[in-house]
């Protein structure tokens, strides 16, 4: 069965990297050769990317059309936008999930072909944390504190016990955190 990974950037105060903000700006300056490299192998491993529709809708802008190292598997790789909105998908290899996030998951895991990896928005990730279907949590740690932002743990129902699976740090400061 395959497991449901959650990719997310953070703050060194546990802060969203979402996109516009300061911290965004900060981590695409970071200048980390060895640590794209390694970002760009992780997603390799994705039999699918999950995500919702706003994080869909953003990079639907972005990966087409980009020459970026991590453009091949963001657009190689098959998506699912969770979404009850949308109507249709038009990033190449993407579909619409429409109905219980749990039951399409619950699909998806019995599917063939490498880890279900999600990606944030902090809406969708909390509702992934919430409904208790994450199996990893693949946090990458940027070296800044911000002091004000989007929390992903905010208003957890109960604490989420974690276990330190490994961790790396890289040069620019960056520290991935993979926690089961």
């Amino acid at each position: 069965m395959r497991t449901v990974v959650l990719q997310f950037w953070l703050s060194l105060d546990g802060y969203s990297c979402d996109p516009g903000t300061e911290l965004y700006r900060v981590m695409e300056e970071l200048p980390d050769d060895e640590h794209e490299r390694y970002f760009v192998n992780r997603l390799r491993h994705a039999g699918t990317h999950i995500m919702g529709r706003v994080t869909y809708q953003e990079m639907a802008d972005v990966w087409p059309a980009s020459d970026h190292p991590v453009a091949v598997p963001m657009n190689d790789i098959p998506k699912v936008v969770f979404s009850r909105t949308m109507q249709s998908a038009g990033w190449p290899e993407s579909r619409i999930a429409s109905g219980d996030t749990a039951q399409e998951i619950a699909r998806l895991k019995q599917e063939p072909y490498g880890e279900i990896l999600a990606h944030g928005g902090v809406h969708f990730a909390r509702s992934l944390i919430q409904l208790g279907l994450v199996d990893e949590y693949r946090v990458t740690v940027l070296p800044v504190a911000v002091g004000a932002g989007t929390p992903l743990f905010a208003g957890l129902a109960r604490p989420v016990r974690l276990s330190l699976v490994n961790s790396t740090a890289f040069p620019s400061g960056i520290l991935e955190l993979v926690y089961s």
